[in-house]
């Protein structure tokens, strides 16, 4: 999530989010929380209507991943703050249930597509040989003289 969003969602200005953020450095790893480039941040305002204000942004938004979600509570410390993150925390969990059930539909349609292209294949064949069957037989020509 960018950091506006949170800051909204904890009902804290975006400035002071992100200097709590910088002040527990340290508790921010690159898998918590990382800052967008120039290019990502236009294409971002290019695609989705939504980032349209970021277009004249001096500064560049920085992104927190579900853990960094959870790291801000504990550097925000308010009430409002520890009950959004659980919101929060509780909707990418429901989200990783929806990605994980979606692979295990993929895999099981794979293996069916697998299973019923070698069926494919031998019904062809049968085919093919009742096709043979069903041909009228080529009559032999005999050979006239010598």
């Amino acid at each position: 999530m960018i950091d506006r969003d949170l800051a909204e969602l904890y009902n804290v200005e975006t400035k002071y989010l992100n200097r709590q953020v910088k002040r527990n450095k340290d508790r921010f790893p690159d898998q918590f929380m990382f800052q967008l480039t120039k290019e990502v941040r236009n294409e971002l305002v290019t695609n989705w209507h939504r980032f349209t204000s970021l277009k004249h942004s001096s500064s560049m938004p920085y992104v927190f991943t579900e853990h960094g979600v959870a790291m801000l509570s504990a550097v925000l410390n308010s009430k409002r703050a520890i009950a959004m993150s659980i919101l929060i925390i509780k909707a990418f969990v429901k989200l990783r249930e929806l990605l994980s059930s979606h692979k295990d539909l993929i895999k099981k349609m794979d293996e069916l597509e697998r299973k019923y292209e070698s069926h494919d294949k031998h019904i062809k064949i049968i085919f093919d040989a009742i096709r043979q069957l069903m041909a009228e037989p080529k009559k032999k020509k005999y050979k006239v003289g010598f």
